[in-house]
């Protein structure tokens, strides 16, 4: 029996022709892949391939053309409790405080005031944030405005977090500082996740599993199994093994880049 929490089936994205003489565009074609129970898996590939809209149709956002995805043996048709999604954009409300923020999603599902500080203080406290519980949003940073973004969804727990390039926006350093406590708070929640990012190094430093994809139409070209020793912070980036993945991975990409110039 399977152990995947979310397996994507024959996956088919065509979008209609936005003028009577423009063709349909085909975004995704015979996606497959699954997302076991406590993994954490990321997706990479060319600009324009479907990443974010592959990540669409397992939130339920957009309606695949053809095949089918499933969450814990249950097929999505539209978006749902069970998925917690964080993008780019931190989404906050800006006239609620960092507690107010993460205990957003518990109020609306009814949970007890007592219950919903409680949890939210818990995360609140894993992301780090422990001291600025009543600050608002433009009183903080972009790292700690994602910070506040990814408390919140953890509150809610949802069986799988769905993260699309969530830290696109943030300076290099920020970038780094964010993606060392994402692998510590992923080790310690042991969160099941699906994440989206063109920076190979981020995919390397977070995922046990790579799935690389083509260019349009997306297609997966790839899997790969990520084994290196050690903590997942800025110190594998020099080793052996971490250098061998990220060669590997470029010159996949670097050809999908030369193929799609020939195509032109």
């Amino acid at each position: 029996m399977s152990k995947a929490k979310l397996i994507v089936e024959d996956l088919n994205k065509t979008f209609p022709a936005k003028r009577k003489k423009s063709e349909p565009v085909t975004a995704l074609a015979g996606i497959n892949l699954e997302v076991d129970e406590s993994e954490f898996v990321v997706i990479v590939g060319p600009s324009g391939c479907g990443k974010s809209t592959l990540l669409n149709i397992v939130g339920g956002l957009e309606q695949a053309t053809s095949g089918r995805v499933m969450i814990s043996g249950k097929e999505v048709t539209e978006p749902g409790a069970d998925r917690g999604m964080v993008f780019q954009g931190y989404s906050l409300f800006p006239w609620l405080s960092v507690r107010q923020n993460v205990e957003f999603g518990l109020k609306m599902k009814g949970v007890s005031k007592s219950e919903r500080e409680k949890t939210a203080q818990e995360y609140i406290d894993l992301v780090g944030l422990s001291g600025f519980e009543e600050s608002f949003p433009n009183q903080l940073s972009g790292g700690m405005k994602q910070r506040v973004a990814i408390a919140r969804t953890l509150a809610a727990k949802p069986e799988i977090l769905l993260m699309d390039e969530p830290f696109g926006a943030l300076d290099a350093q920020t970038r780094v500082v964010m993606q060392e406590l994402l692998a510590d708070v992923s080790r310690k929640t042991q969160n099941t996740i699906l994440f989206i990012t063109h920076d190979i190094d981020e995919a390397i430093l977070l995922g046990s599993r790579i799935y690389v994809m083509s260019r349009r139409p997306g297609t997966i070209r790839e899997v790969i199994d990520i084994d290196i020793e050690g903590e997942r912070n800025h110190t594998i980036l020099v080793k052996p093994e971490f250098l061998a993945i990220k060669t590997k991975i470029m010159e996949m990409l670097w050809q999908e880049s030369q193929d799609a110039a020939l195509d032109k």
